[in-house]
């Protein structure tokens, strides 16, 4: 199976310098972005949540998926180097190894955060802000309804 870097070697290259933007949270859905090399940095608010690197990750995917803003920003933290499909979906549509990949890397993540919300509940059980972590893999895992809704529900000032 060939990976998403030579599947998406037809696509423009565009350079980014330390510090370019290249998806704001909020954004509308549209493009996807593979990064040929360099370094990212993922935020959502300002908070980072990831560092991009491995060359034929992809940004923005998540969004055109859901057909959703984008539910975070992703900034250069050095020289790199993307390449961009501007109709992110017919990218994603235009060849079924494309849709495989980016299906895999997706499942990728989300037993990454089954797998980290199952040790956060096996290491610290009941305990206070921390409680809600059965919820949410029961969530994860029966999830059939409506798209999700970005935010939270929680207390945005808790009482720890």
């Amino acid at each position: 199976m060939a990976n998403l870097l030579s599947l998406s070697a037809h696509l423009p290259e565009i350079d980014f310098a330390a510090g370019d933007v290249v998806i704001s949270e909020g954004d509308a859905a549209g493009s996807i972005w593979v990064l040929v090399d360099g370094s990212l940095e993922v935020r959502k608010g300002d908070v980072s949540i990831n560092t991009i690197t491995h060359p034929g990750s992809l940004v923005g995917e998540m969004s055109v998926l859901l057909g959703a803003q984008a539910r975070a920003s992703v900034v250069a933290t050095g020289p790199c180097r993307l390449r961009h499909a501007v109709d992110g979906k017919a990218f994603l549509s235009s060849d079924p190894e494309i849709t495989t990949l980016v299906a895999a890397g997706l499942a990728e993540r989300l037993n990454f955060v089954n797998t980290y919300l199952a040790d956060l509940k096996h290491q610290y059980g009941d305990a206070p802000g921390l409680a809600m972590v059965s919820d949410v893999l029961s969530k994860l895992s029966q999830h059939t309804g409506p798209a999700a809704q970005s935010g939270s529900a929680r207390e945005p000032n808790p009482e720890y």
